[in-house]
């Protein structure tokens, strides 16, 4: 009750000034996204949310570029490797199935950074829809190159329905409920509407694969019309990819997800995006080139990210509030050692299984290949700040647990290296 009460004070003092709330929790007004609603009036009712834990509810104040200090170097230069850390941290990795790249940015000008076969490629399933959100950040600055603001006005108030592009996932997603006040979790349907800001939500707290796609497409409309776009009818929008050829589209949909990541520096063999994230834009796009990533290509972006160069300062922080969780932590994040840090994450996870093969077999935990990724930045509050970029591929195991149990100790070593 203390953290609710606490909170609960701040969010008054803040009102009683006259400042406009921003987001994640207290976004409404800026964002348009509908799930912040019912957690803005728990918290005015000092009522708990289980879901949440304390490192959520930071303000919108506390969350900042760590590296616009260090903006002048490239992501390379920075990422040289200490041998100290490096020793502490690899008892930590087995041999096999494992990659990681740690990058200890407590100290701008002082970075200890640590890597285990880290140009190893996995499939990065989930993770690559960091790549969808930098494109759709790369083609809004080309619509309205002179104005931040003009980008977020068309990421509130442009609307954009979910057709065949958004259907055929698992994943649910929080729809608001407005008479009632409450949150309803189902999945997307082809008549669903919603707002650029509120598709990218969909696509990154819960990682929604049809909302990727939506935004995805999103973005090569963005290409495709330029400073048009925002005006574009949904009519046009569906002349456009049946009149497109295909190869056509699937040369203009690679290029747009993955010529911002080569302009970052990142090497098309560390991290690449090769197709949507369902199966209905097969319709009109073939894929291509397939999908990999790994953590030095992950590690790369983040980088980037706290520099403020993955489009520009705005964007960059834009995004890092977009990754900022304020849902259920799972995996990785799911740590109790992180309860009280605000963590930015995204996870992935990409299995098969092969019941003839006669070893263990289920949800996440494949017998052909076990893809399961966490990409994180952890700030505690004590002023201590890292990124952990994991891949793994262990055959018939559900990773999770492993991935949690790996950012308890990753925490603890950190901090004991830093005393």
């Amino acid at each position: 009750m203390k953290k609710v009460t606490l909170l609960l004070l701040f969010v008054l003092a803040f009102f009683s000034l006259g400042f406009t709330f921003y987001y994640p929790i207290d976004g409404y007004s800026r964002t348009g996204i509908k799930r912040l609603l019912p957690i803005q009036e728990k918290l005015l009712q000092e009522k708990e949310n289980s879901r949440i834990r304390y490192g959520a509810f930071y303000s919108i104040e506390d969350i900042k570029l760590q590296l616009r200090s260090r903006k002048g170097d490239s992501a390379s230069t920075l990422l040289k490797e200490d041998k100290a850390l490096e020793e502490l941290l690899r008892p930590l990795f087995p041999t096999s199935g494992y990659s990681a790249a740690v990058l200890d940015m407590t100290d701008p000008k002082n970075l200890l950074y640590a890597d285990f076969r880290e140009n190893v490629g996995y499939q990065p399933g989930s993770v690559g829809k960091i790549a969808v959100i930098n494109a759709l950040f790369d083609q809004l600055a080309k619509v309205c190159p002179d104005s931040f603001e003009e980008r977020v006005h068309i990421l509130k108030n442009k609307r954009v329905g979910a057709g065949f592009w958004g259907t055929g996932d698992h994943h649910t997603i929080p729809v608001y409920n407005a008479e009632k006040k409450n949150v309803l979790k189902r999945q997307v349907v082809a008549t669903d509407t919603f707002s650029l800001y509120e598709w990218a939500d969909h696509m990154l707290s819960v990682s929604n694969n049809g909302a990727a796609s939506v935004i995805y497409r999103e973005a090569l409309l963005m290409k495709a019309f330029g400073r048009d776009y925002e005006n574009l009818t949904q009519e046009e929008a569906n002349a456009f990819f049946k009149e497109t050829p295909r190869d056509s589209l699937t040369n203009l949909s690679y290029d747009v997800v993955n010529e911002p990541l080569r302009e970052l520096g990142i090497d098309k063999d560390e991290w690449r995006l090769g197709g949507f994230f369902t199966n209905g834009p097969d319709k009109y796009i073939s894929r291509k080139g397939g999908s990999i990533g790994t953590p030095v290509g992950l590690m790369k972006y983040m980088v980037n990210l706290e520099q403020g160069k993955v489009v520009d300062t705005s964007s960059s922080l834009e995004i890092k509030r977009l990754l900022y969780l304020t849902d259920r932590r799972i995996r990785y994040a799911a740590s109790p050692s992180l309860d009280s840090a605000a963590v930015y994450f995204k996870s992935g996870s990409f299995y098969k299984c092969n019941r003839s093969l006669g070893t263990y077999c289920n949800d996440y935990a494949g017998n052909v290949f076990n893809y399961m990724n966490s990409v994180i930045t952890v700030e505690h509050p004590n002023g201590r700040k890292y990124i952990v970029c994991l891949m793994t591929n262990v055959l018939s195991k559900n990773s999770a647990g492993a991935h949690m149990y790996l950012a308890g100790k990753i925490d603890q070593t950190l901090a004991e290296a830093a005393k």
